[in-house]
């Protein structure tokens, strides 16, 4: 275990938890790394400064102003001083805080100035771990590019058993060192990916959609950012909270205007992922005028749109990979695997809309992975961050990146 010259920014709050960030303090100094902790003013009452400055050999830090000097704690030197930020245990408060800009301490005033990659480790009741808005701040960090470091299932200090508990700090440790391990295994390379829905219009004000929001392929294009990629974003339209300027982002409408910024950059990819829920039909004609509600019934003649993932294919070169995804109804397995030879994919990856906690607009994701007819790879319920990564993983198998 090597985090030799790493410099790890942790925070820790308010949480029963809290107790548990002594052994990650002291597993990340046995590792190597220099540990700088960072205090709201509610972990105090879980676990003393005391003990954590002693562990990590520096004062512990929660107030802007530094005692009977006059001076103060620099948020802004203290984000750009860390190779990580990692929040081990980061509590509902301190959650719904980050996700909405709320900045009333020292701990989240880092948080929003921080350029360095962002973990965070929730910790709380079961309940509280499901409620819709702690998803919700959740889905918001997790889009905003911060690394989601899942609650873990077991005996909760309400004594309640399930899904709640911070994740163990030797299992922090083992993500901390596949993160770095993985921090620039993907440099160099240049990927697109599509994502979000299309918009096929029927007149000025009503269009042909599908409920797709995106969140699987931002995952995937913050995972490639993180591990070192360029990154060319194609979106539809989407009401996610996006950091734009991080990517070379382009925002279309149609499947037409979708196909035509792919193609233009298609040939200077490496990779390419077709993460986007692109409609296979359009309207003939786009009514000029808004169409009035005047008969018991409307007829709509449609035709195919251009498959962008297909026409991409057969010009692909052996250098590149292309990734598809497949989300199906029935016959799962056999529709993807056919997908995956008519549209000459190096890989595909299938979801099902019967599995619960897969598909459109939500936080989670369950897959299994395609590469020709070799064994597919299956996830459990995770994060669309989490499967991301698994994602990026299962593309450096292929044998062309090989």
């Amino acid at each position: 275990m090597n985090l030799h010259g790493k410099k790890i920014l942790l925070g820790v709050t308010g949480s029963i938890a809290a107790y548990k960030s002594a052994h990650l303090t002291r597993l990340l100094i046995k590792a190597g790394a220099e540990v700088q902790i960072i205090m709201s003013a509610s972990a105090s009452d879980f676990i003393t400064p005391l003990t954590l400055a002693t562990l990590s050999k520096n004062p512990v830090l929660s107030q802007f102003k530094k005692d009977n000097t006059g001076e103060w704690n620099n948020h802004v030197e203290l984000g750009l001083w860390a190779d990580l930020f990692l929040i081990a245990p980061i509590s509902a408060n301190t959650l719904a805080k980050f996700a909405n800009g709320l900045c009333d301490n020292l701990l989240s005033a880092v948080y929003l100035s921080a350029r360095c990659p962002v973990m965070i480790a929730p910790a709380m009741d079961l309940d509280m771990y499901q409620h819709p808005s702690v998803l919700s701040n959740l889905s918001k960090l997790n889009s905003y590019g911060n690394h989601i470091l899942d609650a873990e299932s077991g005996e909760l200090a309400s004594g309640l058993v399930g899904q709640g508990r911070m994740m163990e700090p030797e299992h922090i440790l083992s993500r901390l060192l596949d993160f770095f391990k993985k921090s620039s295994d993907f440099k160099g390379k240049k990927v697109l990916i599509t994502m979000g829905p299309t918009q096929e219009a029927l007149d000025p004000v009503r269009f042909i959609s599908n409920h797709s929001s995106g969140k699987m392929g931002l995952a995937l294009a913050n995972a490639f950012l993180t591990r070192g990629a360029k990154v060319y974003v194609i979106s539809g339209p989407i009401s996610l909270k996006v950091e734009k300027e991080k990517f070379i982002w382009k925002d279309v409408i149609s499947a037409r205007e979708m196909y035509e910024a792919a193609d233009a950059i298609h040939a200077e990819m490496d990779i390419c992922v077709f993460a986007a829920a692109v409609a296979d039909y359009t309207p003939v004609s786009v009514s000029t005028e808004k169409i009035k509600k005047s008969e018991s019934e409307i007829h709509l003649v449609m035709q195919k749109t251009s498959d962008i993932a297909a026409e991409l294919g057969k010009v692909k070169s052996q250098q590149q990979i292309h990734v598809g995804f497949a989300l199906e109804t029935e016959n799962e397995e056999a529709n993807a695997l056919a997908k995956l030879q008519r549209k000459n994919f190096d890989m595909i990856v299938l979801n099902s809309t019967r599995e619960e906690g897969a598909g459109f607009k939500l936080d989670t994701n369950k897959v299994k992975i395609f590469q020709g007819s070799g064994p597919s790879v299956h996830s459990e319920i995770s994060s669309k961050a989490v499967i991301a990564n698994l994602i990026l993983d299962q593309i450096k198998t292929i044998p062309v990146w090989i």
